[in-house]
């Protein structure tokens, strides 16, 4: 069988779509889809259904890709890494949401990328969690860092850690909440307040007001900013309420800066994931910084 049909199969059912597994390759869409149905006839069975908006493999597609998959990824590894080549040094692609794994990964995956005979270049790019397992599903990350667990047999999702959220204000917000009325009267004690978030759609504070106080926020974001660092920063000077990991606000919590609202029995927790394209752990960089990351977050819950 053509090693490069199997690839082009692989990008496909990664991309899940013809025209985006023909940008990835540097191949036109109408060599692709010939590709394809070359290879559906050597096998005699369909690979993809296809659908209004991209493909969806078959079982037997699914099940190639599952075998041929690692194998592909594999020998790229060999071919990049250069065989014979003491001198070359392989890359990590690392993917994650821009905070988690500014504060954390990249500070814990440094130490590997020092002069020690297994050492690995590192590359970091960021995005939420769709983006992210789209991009280490088409190739393009080696290892990412998720607050969903993919479907499907192609990527592979290990629990690394649990993350807090707590509900904090800065000090001048703080001090006009009453704490006791919102212990007992709930999310009703923090209506039409200030709201500073990531999103116009409220997802930190809409996850912990439905866990906390089993209701959706009634007040909108008077600040959208799309970094938790700089939610913190306005938090603290004094624009609102919002919703941070424990992580990311605790040096503020400590210094005065914010102050925790609420200290719930049960607080509301994320989980995040470490996710590999199935098989790629027999790569030694890559289960070099997967095993580290584990290591390095037990010390982060």
């Amino acid at each position: 069988m053509d090693l490069a049909l199997l690839r082009t199969f692989v990008t496909v059912h990664r991309a899940g779509s013809f025209t985006r597994a023909a940008a990835l390759l540097g191949l036109s869409q109408p060599a692709v889809t010939s590709q394809i149905r070359t290879l559906e006839r050597q096998l005699g069975r369909p690979l993809f259904l296809r659908q209004a908006r991209g493909v969806t493999p078959t079982t037997t597609g699914d099940e190639l890709a599952h075998k041929a998959a690692p194998h592909l990824d594999a020998l790229v590894e060999i071919a990049e890494s250069g065989l014979g080549d003491e001198s070359s040094m392989r890359t990590l692609h690392l993917a994650g949401p821009p905070e988690f794994t500014a504060e954390r990964a990249l500070p814990a995956l440094v130490e590997l990328t020092g002069d020690d005979g297994q050492a690995f270049a590192l590359r970091a790019s960021f995005g939420n969690a769709e983006e992210t397992l789209e991009g280490l599903a088409a190739g393009h990350h080696d290892l990412a860092i998720s607050t969903a667990r993919p479907r499907g047999a192609l990527l592979t999702a290990t629990a690394l850690c649990d993350e807090e959220h707590v509900l904090i204000a800065g000090p001048r917000w703080a001090e006009e909440i009453d704490t006791g009325a919102l212990r007992h009267k709930g999310a009703h004690a923090l209506e039409n307040l200030p709201v500073v978030e990531v999103h116009e759609s409220l997802p930190f504070v809409a996850r912990y007001w439905a866990s906390v106080f089993d209701s959706r926020p009634a007040a909108s974001g008077t600040v959208i900013v799309p970094d938790l660092r700089a939610v913190l920063a306005c938090a603290a000077a004094g624009a609102g309420l919002a919703v941070l990991p424990r992580y990311l606000c605790a040096p503020a919590l400590e210094r005065g800066e914010v102050v925790a609202l609420l200290e719930p029995a049960v607080p509301p927790l994320r989980t995040y994931f470490l996710v590999v394209r199935t098989g790629t752990l027999a790569m030694p960089h890559i289960a070099r910084a997967h095993e580290w990351l584990q290591r390095a977050a037990i010390d982060w819950c």
